[in-house]
């Protein structure tokens, strides 16, 4: 109950899109104006609302698919397994002391690369899940919600890169063929773990997103307390 008020609550943040790159701080009274500009702080604040409800979202996506189609006792093992993941062979640090060692260019580029690498997997994941004969239209929805919302993250992101570093967006030369490649015709087993490996792994990460905004965030107001990301 509680996390449905939090989806809910939230939800009126990510009305409105990130727009405007300059360097005007003025607050904009129509968000759909190509006028609009919001200060770096407003834009990494957006940015957090966005990936914190993507977290939400892909919790209760994937507790919807294992009251669905996981049987109890699987559950716990394939969840916490991190090496079952394809981005946990990626050179992307997760324990508490090498985040924080990582300066605000790392933590950026690997939070853009993690949303890049998730984009095709999660639009794959709405065919496969379409194949299922008792699917929750409400599952299927979920993950076309996130699915604009990463497009959305994506933006926000890299106008901060732009806008934090001067840079351009990065290239994402790793293949994530692993997650992305559906076959059309498989097993509806293999499928069905397949599917639930894919969600666990994308919960991982976009908690990952999350925490590093967050770090982001916080060194940026000065924040003495940064380490308990």
């Amino acid at each position: 109950m509680n996390k449905n008020r939090a989806l809910h609550g939230c939800v009126f943040l990510l009305l409105w899109p990130f727009h405007g790159t300059t360097e005007s701080t003025v607050e904009c009274e129509n968000p759909d104006s190509t006028r609009c500009s919001i200060s770096l702080e407003k834009l990494l604040d957006r940015a957090i609302q966005h990936a914190e409800l993507i977290y939400l979202v892909s919790e209760d996506s994937l507790s919807l698919f294992e009251e669905m189609f996981i049987p109890f006792h699987v559950q716990t093992p394939l969840t916490q397994t991190g090496n079952v993941c394809t981005t946990s062979t990626l050179s992307i640090p997760t324990s508490r002391s090498e985040v924080q060692e990582n300066s605000d260019k790392w933590l950026l580029h690997s939070i853009l690369f993690l949303i890049k690498f998730w984009i095709d997997p999660v639009i794959n994941l709405q065919t496969s899940l379409s194949r299922y004969d008792n699917a929750p239209m409400a599952l299927i929805n979920k993950t076309k919600w996130i699915s604009s919302k990463l497009i959305n993250l994506e933006q926000g992101v890299t106008i901060l890169i732009q806008k934090m570093l001067g840079e351009g967006a990065i290239r994402l030369d790793q293949s994530n063929e692993s997650l992305a490649d559906y076959p059309v015709h498989s097993d509806m087993f293999e499928s069905v773990l397949r599917d639930y490996t894919l969600l666990a792994c994308f919960k991982k990460d976009t908690h990952k997103m999350e925490t590093f905004l967050k770090l982001l965030k916080c060194r940026r107001t000065g924040g003495l307390g940064c380490s308990f990301l």
